[in-house]
């Protein structure tokens, strides 16, 4: 089998020769990994089974001022501080309906939309190819307008968070029916959901402010023909039955310390699952022969299929080269 065909497969719970895996790095991460292999004369290929790409515009250092930097939708980033990958906001730009209104959209960058995407078409055809848009609905809302300030809105200023997010939804459907005109598998969107313990917004002010744009953006790709794939940290199984009828085929990420392991089994035919590997509570912490049995663990529980198996986020600095080489052992020797 091919590494699309293992994927496929696992989507769609049928027989496979072996689990399929994937492994993404924080840019931190990915050198101390390239520094250690390097160094110990070992091979840093990893044979990943997807092959993805981000049509979100890469952000730009700002000239004055040194680890700061400004994405598509004009926020600025601070990453001064452990985070170098992410950040976080330093102005907010949307606090009330003038504000709103007066604030420009940036128009959708069509040429680097398909740049990218033909980069993807002609990608390895053996592999799993995806498409992606991070901070695609909640995560750009409150980039915009602050977490505090848009959870509080959803009560007490409900119009402005639709027309916010109506207009967030209506951009990254321009995005999406550019990318849709290219032959690739999938469509991914990140969007944070979940905290440790339930959901961010909860599932009432989900299903009312979310799940609504969500939902387009998922039946503009199924309509194309291409599967659909999301990412959100934390716990969503308030709303896991909502994303099922919604039509999700892959839920990134699927964190151990939340779920447990038991919870594949409640998916089990209904949903792949993209993850199980921890960040949070393994791979930086357990010994590389813990690890091993960590990762022989995970695939045993997902033995009758529905797994991409993968760390459950981009894997942090902190995490020992020594673990990851462990975890990738177990992938590439299976049985």
């Amino acid at each position: 089998m091919t590494n699309k065909e293992r994927v496929i497969a696992a989507i769609r719970f049928q027989e496979k020769d072996f689990c399929p895996y994937n492994v993404q790095f924080t840019s931190q991460c990915r050198e101390n990994f390239l520094n250690y292999t390097k160094a110990h004369g070992i091979p840093s290929q990893i044979n990943n089974h997807i092959t993805l790409v981000d049509l979100n515009l890469p952000l730009v250092e700002l000239p004055d001022k040194k680890e700061y930097f400004r994405d598509e939708y004009g926020v600025v980033w601070n990453r001064t501080g452990v985070d170098k990958d992410i950040g976080v906001v330093e102005d907010l730009l949307i606090s009330d309906e003038e504000d709103l209104e007066a604030y420009e959209f940036p128009p959708v960058e069509e040429a680097y939309i398909r740049e990218r995407m033909e980069w993807l078409q002609a990608s390895d055809p053996s592999k799993f190819r995806v498409a992606c848009i991070g901070y695609s609905m909640f995560e750009r809302a409150w980039s915009l307008m602050g977490m505090e300030d848009l959870l509080c809105n959803m009560i007490v200023e409900p119009e402005l968070v639709h027309a916010l997010l109506r207009k967030i939804c209506d951009r990254n459907l321009k995005t999406i029916d550019i990318a849709l005109e290219y032959d690739f598998d999938c469509f991914h969107f990140g969007d944070d959901w979940g905290q440790q313990k339930g959901m961010i917004m909860g599932p009432d002010h989900w299903r009312e402010f979310i799940k609504p744009y969500v939902s387009e953006m998922y039946d503009r790709v199924r309509k194309a023909g291409k599967f659909v794939s999301q990412h959100s940290c934390g716990d969503i199984r308030e709303v896991m039955d909502d994303v099922i009828e919604m039509g999700l085929n892959i839920y990134q990420t699927f964190q151990p310390e939340i779920y447990g392991l038991d919870y594949a089994e409640k998916l089990y035919g209904r949903l792949a699952i993209w993850g199980g590997i921890s960040v949070q509570a393994d791979l930086p912490y357990k010994t590389p022969e813990e690890i091993r049995e960590i990762t022989k663990n995970t695939l045993q529980a997902f033995q009758k299929g529905g797994l991409i198996a993968s760390p459950t986020h981009a894997v942090p600095p902190d995490v020992p080269p020594e673990n990851l080489l462990a975890m990738l052992d177990v992938f590439t020797h299976q049985p």
